[in-house]
Formats: C-alpha cells, sequence, structure tokens
C-alpha cells in the first residue's frame, strides 16, 4: 500500500512511480502519499509487471517487491523490468527464498494456497537476473523466523488497518461460502509447516543494465 515508495522520497527525496494491478491498492497507496506529505514526489499507476506501459529506458531503477514468485512467467517479467531501466540503471527484486531444499508437500502447499512459487538463490532467482542479461550481481539471503515475519507484516499496516483488515476476513467468513472454503484449505496444511522457517528466508537481488 505505498509503504515503500514513500519510504524511497522521504529518504532520499527522489521521484518515484509506484504500480499495481489493483485500483484499490492504489487508491490507498495514494492516501498513505498523502498523509506522508510526499505526494508530490510520488505518484501510482495501474500497471502489470508483466506489461508496463512505459517506453524503454524510463526509469534510473526498477525495484519489484514480492511480485515475480507470483508470476508464472518469470523470465518475462524480470525483461519488462530491464526494459523500461536506462543503461547503467539497476533492477532491483526483494522476494521469498528457500534457505534450502523444501519438502514437496509444502511447497505444493504454499502454491496451492497464495499461487506462489518461491525459487532458491543459486538456481532460482540469481539465475533469472543473470538470464535477464543484468551485470554485477549481487544476492545476499536471510533468514526470519515467524515472530519477525509477523511483526514486520503488522508494521505495514497502520493499526486500524490491520484491525480492518480481521473484521473484514470475519464478516466474509459469516457471509461468503468461498471464504469458508479457502479457510478449510488453509487450515489442511502437511506437518511440515511447523518447520517452514527452516526452508523459508528472503532475498534481496539485484544487477545493473
Amino acid at each position: 500500500m505505498g509503504v515503500t515508495p514513500c519510504y524511497l522520497a522521504k529518504k532520499y527525496g527522489c521521484r518515484v512511480v509506484g504500480v499495481d494491478l489493483s485500483e484499490k491498492m492504489i487508491g490507498r497507496s495514494r492516501e498513505r502519499a498523502k498523509r506522508e506529505g510526499v505526494e508530490n514526489k510520488v505518484e501510482f499507476r495501474m500497471a502489470d509487471a508483466q506489461n508496463l506501459t512505459y517506453e524503454d529506458a524510463t526509469f534510473d531503477t526498477v525495484i519489484c517487491e514480492s511480485v515475480n514468485a507470483f508470476i508464472e512467467n518469470k523470465p518475462g517479467a524480470l525483461s519488462e523490468h530491464v526494459r523500461v531501466t536506462k543503461p547503467g540503471g539497476y533492477v532491483g527484486i526483494n522476494e521469498v527464498t528457500w534457505l534450502k531444499t523444501p519438502p514437496q508437500e509444502l511447497v505444493a502447499y504454499l502454491y496451492r494456497i497464495m499461487g506462489a512459487e518461491f525459487l532458491t538463490c543459486n538456481n532460482g532467482w540469481k539465475e533469472l537476473l543473470e538470464g535477464s542479461g543484468l551485470k554485477e550481481i549481487v544476492a545476499k539471503v536471510y533468514k526470519t523466523n515467524a515472530l519477525s515475519q509477523w511483526i514486520n507484516e503488522v508494521k505495514q499496516f497502520e493499526f486500524l488497518d490491520f484491525i480492518k483488515a480481521w473484521c473484514r476476513y470475519f464478516y466474509l467468513f459469516i457471509k461468503s461460502p468461498a471464504c469458508r472454503g479457502f479457510t478449510k484449505e488453509a487450515l489442511s496444511f502437511p506437518r511440515s509447516i511447523f518447520s517452514l522457517f527452516k526452508y523459508f528466508g528472503y532475498g534481496l537481488y539485484a544487477g545493473r543494465r
């Protein structure tokens, strides 16, 4: 909801364009920019990361956070990131990364529930950046744990937004058979979910065009 664009604009004073597929998320991001006093430095537009409506070599830097894991054609998406970056500019991605090979039932469960395909570092995300033609690639992988993961996710919401989200969930649980069905599916997790953070971390990857 505009957290990173607003942070970059405030800390570095740069102009930032944020894109998202969801009109609702764009609206919430604009509200955040206004609250944080950076609406003159940040703009938000609806766009598809796989088909950006920008000319070649538009941006100094392109940053993509937790998006590529949900895209089937990952090389195609990386190609778009590179296309709209100026020569000599940088492309960076922040993605969930397997620290080591996870049990197959855990991979299948997370794909079923989240629709995401997570990769390892060297034979996954880093390899994708190399395949996109980027140079000077840097890859850093970090461990996390359930508590810090939860705290970081809560920090992205304002407290009222957090409460509203849970209220919305309980409302849908009562009203929507689809929501109840999804909840039942989500609770049918494999035993390996309890060792998730042995395998589950995140990586920061960047390269120069």
